[in-house]
């Protein structure tokens, strides 16, 4: 029975409220009125929890389509509700109105909701994907649930009055009764819900509920264990044992991925599993079946003849991974963040500042133009159909970029280094590319069983992007050519493993691999991942830095000459002449931009003759990734890792007693944490306070104004585990990876913009234990409105909202640097990242050979009203954002799907807005023509031509036949007579 078992949460301590926790609330109420919910898991929070009493959740409106309904009034009753009103529903309890158009995230829905009104009737409602806006599937009502609690009714109000009530360890529940009595309003009080819980019928368990099962079950300890020493061989034997007893064998994994893989694992060793989809007993006995599902550990019924095998049993823990990939920053042509005083780059005039959409009456006729200021306050209107000439300008963030004057010289000069920046870049990327391909390396022999066996180890599903990073990599290297890919993704995405795999294939070749990091700090990460991975298996993996000894330094040099030495980990120590490979193979090279020019030298010449791997953690805008495609190979992973989504993120005031119980918690789980105070000139201070407040804890301090060698040492004693609480700075070492370190203290989180409070979580939350985020702020009174709003989005983890998504995207400029080099950064600040990006592209095209289309944005003149009205849609940013999207139009189908769109979210359109798509069709009729200028005035349609598209003979022939209706003038304008004619006819 789909959704019978249910988490009842209440929400954790915080400033906060969490809508998460709400929904899940609001959706399981409303299941057990409805009878679908049979067994409902809470703790005594849970159980406390204030809610709506039973009635007044059964008189839940609900609105079916062809309902009349008082739209004004209806709003108000969304407001009673809760619903809060924003410009576009992202996240749950959000509403928002456009014309005939209500958008709506109730609680129990997975999508947003989309009302669309004729007059007062709901002609239809449909759920949308809140990332595009766009409708998804149809719905015949939705059930208007409430986003606001308190009030009279509890849990036990919903259960039947004979429902037993399970409790598992009762004196824990006392206990925690105590602690309860001060959260104050939001729950009922404690020690009056355990009396309740006495009156019902009541099943005690201690703390192993497993001893009061009543069918004999032992537990399955350590398949691995039991067959030590034979591999998946004895793992695969000890199944087919089972199995010719004529027990029924149950392999439960979490994946079909996992389930195919697992299946042609066994089959090499002839057992043959089937898939199964469901929990059942599926004879006849003597059977393996692989059911995909969730089991926390294996065990046995032996009088059922029935064996449960875990996939952790096998393989290892498995953590799990969420399914949608993090959004990518919205492209960098979108406008729907501009605001008034950002800066835009105009194509021919230069860098200026937005002045908003201003609408101007032109012979007659209204039209919406946008408004650039330059220096010296000059102005520019630019027609919105003209929008593709205008980008908002993205460069490193160090200063602002001066302005341009416009008709001044000086933009033509920056355009023209740029060009020439570009074009140097791409003949260096393009000659690179043609030496490695010319140059014949090693083909590494295609994936086997024993590859396939260390692939099901894994810990962790893997994501659909880090699978392809995988695969890309595999054909790279079973190629005859050297590979050189770029794998980029946040830290923690799954880079390492990939790089595992690579380094795994290699060494199974007989080849050695070389994994070069920035830090002696990273490198001794790197080494203990690659030697616990590797476990188990005949691969040497040692460590050159300077924390090992001049004669343990030897020894591993003379491993690596003899090839006693697999994989070598090390600082650019490693690219000193002293190092020599019998036979090196593969070089992973992680986070390349942080070695110096002499380095990057020496890796230059390395790269020639063996397969390169690099990893970088900074994110690379998609669009410059395509301008690279065919001549530098990337693989882009953009999921998050699955610990990441169980973050508790929680927004506090600042409290002596939160801190210490938050640092004591973890500590006393064998855990480490990081408190963030980011001034360096009272670090010291915070330390001292910390460790009065804490004084059996360990402290250390780390911040960027330390000693190297200091900063190394403290940094590599909180990697082993000798500090309990590090002290730091935001600037602390970004690559790291300390999955022990599970809960995060930043001190004056208000003070953090959101890329820096998003990199900073990403920190913890890293192995299978829960993680923790405390953000501690001001009193909510001072908190000012934009910081609670960014701590709300940090605390949901919304990736969804356009919050995070424009924190991407300043992080993706540092990437787009790194990856061209200091030097392209300058041209990319003079010019604007997109601008750059396109010269490059046209540079790459023009040296490969191709034909660069060079499209003209025509000036169109015609005397009809086309723009977007505010009754339509009132949010300028949204209109902005239209408007640039219609600009960008290359192709009528392309058009036909935004008009579409545009439908869908915002109701029929009127006049103004069909004159528009009339004006883009228009538009790229005239593009494909290569037409400069269309203007019809007085009678008289006149075209400006570009050369060479049009045959001059025949135009002459065609204006002499035409009887006096056209002419051409000196200029090269055709003038045709066209009377009283509108511009369709005209143009036919």
């Amino acid at each position: 029975m789909e959704d019978a078992v249910v988490l009842f949460p209440a929400d954790p301590p915080s400033l906060i409220p969490s809508p998460g926790a709400l929904s899940q609330r609001m959706k399981a109420l409303r299941g057990i009125l409805e009878g679908r919910v049979r067994v409902v898991v809470t703790d005594l929070e849970g159980l406390g929890w204030r809610v709506p009493s039973p009635e007044r959740l059964r008189d839940t409106r609900r609105v079916k389509v062809g309902e009349e309904v008082e739209r004004e009034g209806l709003l108000r009753e969304l407001q009673a509700l809760g619903y809060e009103r924003v410009k576009l529903v992202e996240e749950r309890g959000e509403m928002s109105v456009r014309g005939g158009i209500l958008d709506l995230f109730p609680p129990d829905q997975e999508l947003p909701v989309r009302l669309e009104f004729f007059g007062d009737t709901v002609e239809s409602i449909r759920s949308f994907d809140p990332t595009t806006q766009r409708s998804t599937e149809g719905l015949q009502e939705v059930l208007l649930l409430p986003f606001t609690e308190g009030g009279e009714g509890k849990l036990l109000d919903y259960l039947e009055a004979d429902a037993p009530v399970f409790l598992l360890d009762r004196v824990s529940i006392e206990e925690r009764a105590e602690e309860l009595k001060a959260r104050g309003d939001k729950l009922w009080p404690p020690d009056r819900l355990i009396r309740m819980l006495d009156n019902r019928p009541l099943v005690e368990m201690d703390g192993d509920p497993s001893s009061d099962l009543l069918i004999r079950c032992e537990r399955l300890y350590g398949i691995r264990e039991e067959v030590k020493g034979k591999g998946f061989r004895g793992i695969a034997s000890r199944v087919r044992e089972w199995m010719e007893e004529g027990w029924s064998v149950y392999f439960v994994v979490h994946s079909e991925r996992q389930a195919e893989r697992v299946r042609e694992l066994f089959g090499q060793y002839g057992v043959a599993f089937s898939i199964a989809h469901h929990w059942r007993r599926l004879s006849p006995e003597g059977r393996a079946w692989l059911v995909v599902g969730e089991l926390s550990g294996g065990f046995i019924l032996p009088e059922e003849g029935l064996v449960f095998i875990s996939e952790e049993e096998v393989f290892g823990e498995k953590g799990r991974v969420a399914k949608a990939p993090r959004p990518s920053a919205p492209p960098l042509s979108s406008f729907e963040d501009l605001e008034v005083g950002d800066y835009l780059v105009h194509v021919d005039y230069g860098i200026g500042l937005y002045r908003g959409l201003s609408r101007l009456e032109f012979e007659g006729e209204k039209k919406e133009f946008l408004l650039i200021e330059y220096e010296g306050g000059d102005r520019l209107y630019v027609p919105i159909e003209r929008l593709d000439l205008v980008h908002k300008y993205f460069g490193p963030r160090e200063e602002p970029p001066r302005l341009d004057r416009l008709g001044s010289a000086s933009w033509r000069r920056a355009k023209r280094r740029a060009k020439r920046a570009a074009e140097e870049i791409a003949r260096e990327l393009i000659e690179i590319y043609a030496a490695r391909k010319a140059f014949e390396g090693f083909a590494f022999s295609p994936r086997d069983a024993y590859y396939q066996e260390f692939e099901a180890t894994f810990p962790y599903e893997e994501t659909p992007d880090q699978w392809q990073a995988i695969e890309d990599v595999m054909r790279d290297m079973e190629s005859p050519r050297p590979m050189d890919r770029l794998i980029c993704g946040d830290v923690g995405f799954g880079k390492t493993e990939v790089a595992i795999r690579a380094a795994f294939k290699a060494v199974m070749d007989g080849k050695q691999v070389a994994v070069l990091v920035p830090t002696t700090v990273l490198a001794q990460q790197h080494y203990q991942t690659f030697s616990a991975r590797f476990q188990g298996y005949p691969i040497v993996v040692e460590m050159l830095s300077r924390f090992r000894s001049p004669r343990r330094q030897r020894e591993i040099l003379e491993g690596l000459r003899e090839g006693k030495v697999d994989v070598v980990i090390g600082t650019h120590r490693l690219l000193q002449k002293d190092v020599r490979f019998r036979d090196l193979g593969l070089l992973i090279i992680d986070e390349e931009q942080r070695f110096g020019v002499a380095h990057k030298e020496r890796l230059k010449e390395l790269k020639k003759t063996v397969d390169c791997l690099t990893l970088t953690a900074t994110p690379i805008p998609r669009t410059l990734q395509m301008s690279l495609v065919g001549i530098r190979e990337m693989s882009l992973i953009s999921t998050p890792p699955p610990a990441r989504q169980t973050i508790s993120t929680r927004v506090l005031p600042f409290d002596p007693r939160t801190v210490r119980e938050a640092i004591i918690k973890e500590v006393r789980r064998g855990g480490q944490v990081f408190f963030v105070h980011n001034r360096v000139k009272e670090i010291q201070e915070v330390a001292r306070r910390l460790q009065e407040l804490v004084p059996e804890v360990r402290i250390g301090i780390a911040h960027g104004q330390m000693r190297e060698r200091e900063l190394e040492r403290v940094m590599l004693r909180f990697v082993r585990g000798e500090i309990d609480l590090l002290v730091c700075t935001s600037i602390i070492e970004s690559g790291l990876d300390i999955p022990n370190a599970n809960t995060i203290i930043i001190n004056r989180a208000d003070r953090f913009g959101l890329a820096d409070l998003y990199q900073l979580r990403g920190r913890v939350g890293r192995s299978a234990k829960k993680a923790y985020a405390y953000l501690l702020v001001p009193p909510r009174k001072e908190l000012t409105a934009s910081s609670a709003k960014r701590l709300r989005a940090i605390q949901e983890l919304s990736e969804l909202g356009s919050g995070f998504r424009l924190a991407l995207r300043d992080l993706e400029i540092r990437g787009a640097g790194n990856l061209l080099g200091h030097r392209q950064s300058g041209h990319i600040a003079e010019v604007g990242l997109e601008l750059y990006n396109a010269l490059l592209e046209e540079a790459i095209r023009e040296l490969k050979g191709e034909e660069v289309p060079k499209k003209p944005t025509p000036e169109i003149h015609i005397p009809i009203e086309a723009y977007i009205p505010e009754g339509y849609v009132e949010e300028e940013t949204q209109r902005l954002g239209l408007y640039k999207r219609l600009s960008l139009i290359e192709d009528e189908e392309e058009l036909e799907e935004l008009k579409e769109e545009i439908r869908d979210r915002y109701g029929p359109p009127p006049i103004e807005v069909r004159n528009l798509f009339e004006v883009i069709e228009l538009k790229i009729w005239l593009q494909r023509y290569r037409v400069q200028r269309f203007e019809i005035k007085a009678g008289e349609l006149r075209l400006l031509l570009s050369d060479g598209r049009v045959d001059p003979e025949r135009l002459v022939r065609a204006v002499e036949e035409s009887k006096g209706k056209a002419r051409l003038t000196p200029s090269g304008e055709l003038i045709l007579e066209v009377g009283g004619m509108g511009w369709r006819e005209s143009i036919e």
